[in-house]
């Protein structure tokens, strides 16, 4: 398998057991699921039927590693830890914070949810997130953060390549966790504030219409 499909496919162990370690091999997976055609039938027709629904088409992202993700492609963030180098399928990320570094490839994830709820967060990470365009958007950094700190001037500076992740709340109206758009990779307009830093971020693809549809609908009120 080339880089990206062994990618693909800790993406989808994650997608089918939640823990690490439960094989030794992604073949060893593959052995298991073709001992279970039943199960194999049902996932294709699920498949299908995901497909079918697709409303927003997917952009391939252009960065210098191996790296399955889609531009505008919605992901949970198993998957996402997976894709940026994070999981593996010996080793689950312990990762549960705003954000996921990869310092070995200079990357930075940054997970938003829109609507937040007083139910799941907590009045120290209520981030006032929001679009402010299809194009910028408005962020706000951790709590610790400050201009004169690494991960400040990083920011400010370009150090890491940023990729944002937004989702419209944490749960559906089936109470189901939803997964994050990946709007792809932004880059830095300007800051103020510390502790934390308010950053505007460009996006170099425009945000899809239901998404923005959405955020707006927010930000009006």
């Amino acid at each position: 398998m080339t880089a990206e499909e062994v990618l693909m496919s800790t993406m989808f162990y994650y997608d089918m057991w939640q823990d690490a370690g439960i094989f030794k091999s992604l073949q060893e997976m593959f052995d298991s699921l073709a001992n279970v055609p039943l199960l194999i039938d049902e996932m294709i027709d699920v498949f299908t039927l995901l497909s079918d629904s697709i409303q927003t088409l997917e952009i391939p992202l252009l960065i210098d590693f191996p790296c399955p993700l889609k531009v505008h492609g919605r992901y949970t963030r198993e998957q996402i830890q997976v894709a940026l180098g994070k999981s593996t399928l010996a080793k689950k990320s312990s990762g549960r914070e705003g954000v996921e570094r990869n310092k070995e490839l200079n990357i930075e994830a940054m997970f938003v949810d829109l609507n937040k709820t007083e139910r799941d967060y907590s009045p120290t990470t209520m981030y006032n997130d929001y679009a402010l365009s299809e194009t910028l958007f408005h962020w706000q950094s951790q709590n610790l953060a400050n201009e004169e700190s690494f991960v400040g001037a990083a920011y400010i500076n370009g150090q890491n390549r940023m990729l944002l992740f937004v989702r419209e709340q944490k749960k559906d109206e089936y109470n189901n966790t939803m997964g994050y758009i990946f709007l792809g990779e932004v880059t830095y307009v300007s800051h103020y504030g510390n502790r934390p830093m308010n950053i505007r971020w460009k996006l170099k693809t425009p945000m899809p219409a239901l998404l923005w549809d959405f955020a707006g609908k927010l930000a009006v009120g």
